[in-house]
């Protein structure tokens, strides 16, 4: 299982496994399941998931996804245990157990997200191969599938328009222009959670630019793992989420010794 892992990350699982109460955060996509062209189509790596129901059944150790996603379609592709909680939508949705309140929207807001849909309908309807996905709080210019120039012009265009729309707030991810109408991010859904579960670290791992906002919100106590190419504040890093894969599997089995050991501080 620790097989192929730099040492330095080695010892930072080793070192965070011994922790008194555990956090393992998780984006999902690009991180616990590889980047399709269709988000519907997504899906953990088997043996990811394995490993976060592995962690999330050993004693003062809580699992969470963290995502772009809606709730509603982070629970389809993720298949989360019932004790996994959920951050959706950036932080703007979020599952803590059965009385979690429902995102509710004042009438500013309702109207600034139709306004935000109109306009992405519109790009979408002119640039061939983007795609609008429709999220509680806002929507999602997706240009995945359609040629680097029509992204391009798609996506530029897209943001002039929403930029003048008051309420709004962008984001960008890799060939999405994420629009939301709640002022949220990954990083408040770190503390959060750790609030709700009275995590003494955290481990938290992502692949895109908004997954900064979770690195950014980490303690000297905590780990941050970046996954792929591109900029990042995380102190350790692997290729792939295959790779990840092998960090969670040792990661349970770290864990599972601290608690059986108790030798957690």
């Amino acid at each position: 299982m620790k097989d192929g892992l730099a040492p330095e990350l080695l010892e930072a699982l080793r070192s965070v496994s011994r922790t008194q109460r555990l956090l393992v955060a998780l984006d999902f996509d690009g991180t616990l399941a590889p980047i399709v062209e269709r988000a519907e189509h997504a899906r953990a790596l088997p043996a990811s998931a394995a490993a976060v129901r592995e962690l999330a059944a050993l004693p003062r150790t809580y699992t969470a996804f963290i995502s772009g996603r809606a709730l509603d379609s982070l629970r389809v592709v993720a298949s989360p245990g019932e004790e996994t909680l959920l951050i959706g939508s950036h932080g703007a949705e979020v599952f803590t157990g059965p009385d979690s309140p429902a995102l509710t929207l004042d009438d500013a807001q309702a109207l600034a997200l139709r306004q935000a849909t109109a306009v992405v309908e519109s790009v979408v309807a002119t640039h061939p191969g983007t795609r609008l996905e429709a999220k509680p709080a806002g929507v999602v210019l997706h240009t995945r599938t359609a040629d680097d120039d029509v992204a391009l012009a798609a996506t530029e265009s897209a943001r002039k328009q929403l930029a003048a729309i008051a309420g709004v707030h962008l984001k960008d991810g890799k060939r999405v222009l994420e629009t939301s109408v709640i002022s949220s991010d990954k990083g408040q859904g770190i503390e959060l959670l750790r609030g709700v579960t009275g995590a003494t670290a955290v481990v938290f791992a992502g692949d895109d630019v908004t997954d900064e906002d979770a690195i950014g919100a980490l303690g000297s106590q905590d780990l941050g793992i970046r996954i792929g190419p591109g900029a990042s504040r995380a102190a350790h890093r692997v290729d792939s989420p295959e790779d990840f894969t092998r960090v969670l599997e040792a990661l349970s089995e770290l864990r599972r010794t601290a608690v059986e050991s108790g030798v957690q501080y």
